[in-house]
């Protein structure tokens, strides 16, 4: 008998390289050979981790993981990498993501005049008629400013000169403006004598012209024209370029390493489109959805159209989105005081603050948490204050998890009521650095330095901040994100208020963990844990560690979810 068990003994070592533990299940997927990461204050690095089907079920030790491997489970070989928890965008337009590719790119260019050249490239290949669309100039990050310019911003001319017979639209990097040529004008009706919508502003010359730029509300003059040609089309054209949206735009998320994507303010018509795709198991990505719709369409269908963990947990509908302001790039974030640069402007409220309070009641009467846009520091206030009064008058609901999205730039007074209130402050690191080099300009020294991006003053008063690049703002890339949110560091090298920048490992919190209690998914995903979802990123070093001139040099080598491998491969 004690040569059978010592002999039994050696036959477990031998299959299993474990000691006198019992026998498990098996694995379907085993990551081992370098640091995982796991967000777990219990445990914060481990060797391997095993995942059954789309879930973890061990983390420790490469010894004590090996037992999980049997006949059938792949292992994979960090070779030295690091393993972390699925980077979640926290703040993003997802079809945009997809449409962006499927325009012309223009977040690269340094000036008007490459704006023009592009469009005349397009227009070569163009159908008469046919619109011209893109997205991602940025009248601040060009080179030289346009002469003649309004405001900072080119008239139409020249771009109306390469482009007579094809309307054109160019949206703005921040998505709070747009550039039309004179044929998208006359298309949409807009002339001298059009005035400016309530929430939005055509800008014109003295003499009254239109230069061609529409910010906020005023862009949906020319949406309209557009939305005219677009359904032209038939519905199986429109249906194949809404599911090409998705494909590219999940293609983009897993090639960076997210395996989750907020995103912040949908329809209910895509929303249809969401759960169709869900529903024939072709959503890859998880998509967590605010729904952006008037009040009116959200009282009648919210409640019927809410879903949570549909898919195995890839699509779930429970939010809401309003815009309480514009962007700070094109002047329309709706400030307390004045801008320093125009003297004339505290922004624009997008909407009225009686819609936004309506909007909280449907919150709260469906159960659905609330995400508003405010980028200003009158904006955020009055956010702040519409959300204060509905948690008193409903002291009975808790757990809200009510955000605000962007935060961007903030009183002092009313930074505090962020933790006090229990307000989500959904922000994205990225737009530090990205508008350093004109929120001086805008807001001069004073307010910046009080409010602009306070992410230490944020999560001293108790708040929880989760980040995101509110891409195709900003390209959906976490390395250059983290970057931004740990250095605060501008192309020129100069730093914006670096006592505000996060830790290491605060700013990877805010990517994972963090990201996913501001969508009440906290118990899901966020952390590497037994029993959570197996969705993971691998990175080429760990970013916990290396200097931060080497963080730009991180490629993400492999991206997992549910324990499949979406992307990649070592080497990549």
């Amino acid at each position: 008998m004690r040569w059978t068990a010592v002999s039994a003994c050696a036959l477990v070592v031998g299959l299993t390289g474990c000691s006198s533990q019992p026998p498990v299940e098996p694995a379907s997927l085993v990551l081992r050979g370098g640091t995982v990461v796991t967000m777990e204050a219990s445990q914060p690095t481990v060797e391997a981790v095993a995942i059954r089907g789309d879930r973890i079920v061990a983390l420790g030790p490469a010894e004590d993981i090996q037992r999980y491997v049997g006949p059938s489970t792949e292992v994979i070989d960090l070779a030295g990498q690091t393993a972390i928890p699925g980077f979640i965008e926290g703040h993003g337009h997802f079809m945009g993501v997809g449409q962006a590719r499927m325009v012309l790119d223009l977040m690269d260019t340094t000036s008007f005049e490459q704006i023009v050249a592009q469009v005349a490239e397009a227009v070569k290949t163009a159908k008469p008629g046919e619109w011209i669309l893109g997205r991602g100039w940025h009248q601040e990050k060009w080179t030289t400013t346009p002469s003649p310019n309004v405001e900072g911003f080119p008239y139409h001319d020249a771009l109306s000169k390469v482009s007579p017979d094809n309307p054109v639209l160019l949206e703005h990097a921040s998505g709070h403006a747009a550039f039309a040529n004179a044929k998208a004008m006359e298309l949409a009706g807009v002339t001298a004598r059009t005035p400016s919508p309530p929430g939005g502003d055509i800008l014109k010359d003295r003499s009254g012209r239109p230069i061609g730029v529409f910010r906020e509300r005023a862009a949906g003059l020319v949406d309209q024209a557009l939305g005219a040609w677009r359904s032209a089309k038939t519905p199986a054209e429109r249906m194949a370029d809404a599911r090409r949206q998705i494909e590219l735009a999940t293609e983009e998320a897993f090639s960076k390493g997210v395996t989750s994507f907020q995103d912040a303010g949908v329809n209910f018509d895509t929303v249809a489109l969401y759960k169709q795709v869900a529903g024939e198991g072709q959503l890859g990505i998880r998509l967590w959805v605010m729904v952006r719709d008037t009040n009116e369409h959200l009282r009648e269908h919210l409640a019927a159209e809410k879903v949570v963990g549909m898919a195995d947990h890839h699509l779930t509908v429970a939010a809401i989105k309003v815009t309480a302001d514009g962007a700070l790039g094109s002047r329309g974030a709706w400030m307390l005081e004045p801008y320093t640069d125009s003297p004339g402007s505290t922004g624009l409220n997008t909407t009225p603050i009686a819609n936004i309070e309506e909007a909280a009641a449907i919150a709260m009467d469906t159960g659905t948490q609330l995400g508003i846009h405010a980028i200003g520091d009158r904006a955020n206030r009055e956010v702040l204050n519409v959300y204060e009064a509905a948690f008193k008058a409903h002291p009975d609901q808790s757990d809200l998890r009510w955000r605000i999205e962007h935060a961007q730039h903030l009183s002092a007074s009313d930074i505090p009521r962020f933790g006090q209130l229990g307000v989500i402050a959904s922000m994205q690191g990225i737009h530090c650095t990205s508008d350093a080099p004109y929120v001086l300009a805008r807001l001069g020294p004073a307010r910046a330095e009080e409010g602009a991006y306070v992410w230490q003053k944020l999560m001293k008063s108790g708040a929880i901040i989760s980040n995101g690049t509110d891409t195709p703002v900003e390209r959906i890339d976490p390395i250059a994100n983290y970057y931004a949110t740990v250095t605060r560091k501008a192309k020129d090298g100069s730093v914006f208020y670096g006592d505000q920048k996060m830790s290491r490992e605060e700013a990877l919190k805010s990517y994972t963990w963090n990201a996913a209690y501001a969508a009440k998914e906290d118990t899901l995903k966020g952390s590497l844990a037994i029993g959570k979802l197996a969705d993971i990123a691998v990175l080429s070093q760990n970013i916990l560690t290396v200097p931060d001139e080497a963080l730009p040099e991180t490629k993400v080598t492999r991206t997992i979810v549910g324990g499949k491998v979406v992307f990649g491969g070592i080497g990549n």
